[in-house]
């Protein structure tokens, strides 16, 4: 199975497109939005990506979703599954394409601080960013498994980075944690 795209080199038209759409998302969201952030690869200088952007928005609450689904259909997504409560997801393909993912969590979620905290830890460690590159672009040539094996191989490498930068939660603790230092 394949994964949703092509991990391609990274593209400095990425962020220009995460901005262009940034209003058009916040759009759906009216007072229950708090934040709109660029997450995922894609909002990583330099570091080779599926071409997809991964948005994280922050919301107070999940109040009126049935209008926000209807808005965000308009623009071309669809909800998917709940990955967990409080944390809803939505994607947008183009002509059969993924282009956006979109997790939307309320305030506090932990994927909140997992996202901002990974991301932020790639944009300012090269060494990480060149290592977690790798091992992408090792799965992705491995892969028979779709994006569940591509998601679950690349999991205990994220959950070691954020260990190593100081950024621990209490939903760790059921993985196992890889022996090689990062």
């Amino acid at each position: 199975m394949a994964l949703t795209s092509k991990i391609t080199p990274y593209d400095p038209t990425w962020p220009a497109r995460f901005l262009t759409d940034k209003p058009l998302i916040a759009s759906a969201f009216d007072a229950e939005l708090i934040a709109i952030h660029h997450v995922g690869s894609t909002s990583v200088p330099g570091l080779a990506a599926k071409p997809e952007l991964d948005v994280l928005i922050e919301v107070h609450a999940h109040r009126n979703t049935s209008t926000r689904d209807e808005v965000l259909m308009a623009l071309g997504y669809v909800r998917g599954s709940d990955l967990s409560e409080g944390h809803h997801f939505y994607r947008r393909n183009v002509d059969g394409i993924r282009t956006h993912k979109l997790h939307v969590c309320t305030r506090d979620h932990l994927t909140i601080t997992q996202m901002l905290g990974f991301r932020d830890l790639l944009r300012r460690d090269a060494s990480i960013r060149q290592q977690y590159e790798t091992l992408k672009l090792q799965l992705e040539s491995s892969n028979t498994g779709g994006m569940a094996e591509y998601l679950e191989k690349k999991a205990p490498f994220i959950i070691a980075a954020l260990l190593h930068a100081g950024i621990t939660t209490v939903s760790y603790t059921h993985l196992t944690l890889p022996t090689k230092r990062i």
